[in-house]
């Protein structure tokens, strides 16, 4: 069998808030969802569980890969809303998409505070 990847849990202060931000950004379906964790599913089965620790959440990075299509209307919906967001990960280019690798990206915060980047092509 070959390695794929399969789910990955992520801290949040409300999992039912995240996990609709995340399913309102990229246009996802509600998901099953059981005990501790509010689902969210990718395409290939891949899950994003979101859950509630009893401990001081730290800052992760998690990027997504779409078509262009899709970042536009993402794009649209994370600038309509007013969320902060930058081209860099540094955070230094506020309010702008990158042009790297051959395609676009942009890096936004959830509501957890986890930075997400957003970008159209592969960077291998």
């Amino acid at each position: 069998m070959a390695v794929t990847f399969n789910h990955t849990i992520i801290a949040a202060e409300d999992r039912h808030e995240s996990a609709r931000f995340f399913r309102e950004i990229f246009e996802l379906d509600e998901a099953p969802s059981w005990g501790l964790f509010t689902n969210v599913q990718l395409d290939e089965g891949v899950l994003l569980q979101f859950a509630e620790p009893p401990v001081e959440i730290q800052m992760q990075h998690y990027a997504f890969l779409v078509d262009d299509e899709l970042f536009d209307r993402a794009y649209r919906r994370i600038d309509d809303a007013g969320i902060e967001h930058w081209a860099d990960p540094r955070m230094t280019r506020p309010g702008e998409i990158n042009n790297e690798h051959g395609g676009r990206g942009v890096y936004f915060k959830d509501p957890a505070g986890h930075i997400i980047e957003m970008i159209t092509r592969p960077y291998l």
